[in-house]
């Protein structure tokens, strides 16, 4: 082999690299399209999360061991987490069109856009003051009106329609030998709206705190889930 070859090899190689790299990184048009709404799947959970932890440090009287996070859109300031719910509801239901973009999975992508249609239902239809808060309100379940039986609706129906997706894209990667994915999309499901039964039945302390980390549960699914989807995107 020439002297000359033998100093080209290098660059050529690292030339190939660089047309590979560039090759990966590129995407179609309506690829971007379909990462821009997969990356709302990842904002919506720490949005949703952080905001509303914040809130609650803010909020007198709110106790996060016992208090749902929906009794936050009362009071005077209730309009911030009604407002939060709604923009969160946003995001997912982003990131369903994503989904199904990404995957050609139609049933999911309705599914999940049905979650964040709940969500936003949640954050028009207030939840009943309840278990002294806000301040000043009786302890125990409380009165249910319209609205707080329309929040408990749209909230249920969307954390059932969270659910039948996770298992809808579960059974999808256990069928495209992904078990890692399969299983832990369908373990999300099922421990979501187990949490949900739980505290919707009148559970409190400990079933709140269930509560808690299911959501957070649900939300880093969604997140990884868009994570990784949007890195198969071309």
């Amino acid at each position: 082999m020439s002297k000359s070859a033998l100093s080209a090899s290098p660059v050529q190689s690292r030339s190939h690299r660089a047309q590979s790299r560039s090759h990966r990184s590129e995407c179609s048009p309506a690829g971007r399209v379909t990462r821009s709404l997969l990356g709302w799947g990842v904002v919506a959970g720490p949005f949703y999360i952080v905001v509303s932890l914040l809130e609650a440090t803010l909020r007198p009287g709110f106790d996060l061991g016992r208090h749902s996070w929906s009794l936050m859109a009362n009071g005077e300031f209730g309009w911030a987490h009604s407002a939060v719910l709604v923009i969160t509801g946003l995001m997912v239901i982003a990131a369903a069109i994503g989904i199904g973009r990404a995957l050609h999975v139609r049933t999911a992508a309705v599914l999940l856009a049905a979650f964040g249609a709940g969500q936003i239902g949640a954050g028009f239809f207030t939840a009943d003051p309840a278990d002294g808060f806000p301040v000043g309100t009786p302890a125990g379940a409380g009165e249910i009106t319209w609205h707080g039986l329309l929040h408990l609706v749209c909230g249920g129906l969307g954390f059932l329609a969270f659910t039948a997706a996770t298992i809808v894209l579960g059974v999808r990667f256990l069928r495209h030998r992904e078990p890692g994915w399969g299983v832990f999309s369908i373990a999300t499901g099922v421990l979501f709206i187990a949490a949900f039964g739980g505290i919707a039945s009148g559970g409190a302390g400990p079933m709140v705190i269930a509560f808690i980390f299911a959501v957070v549960l649900a939300f880093a699914w969604l997140g990884l889930t868009c994570i990784r989807l949007y890195r198969r995107v071309s």
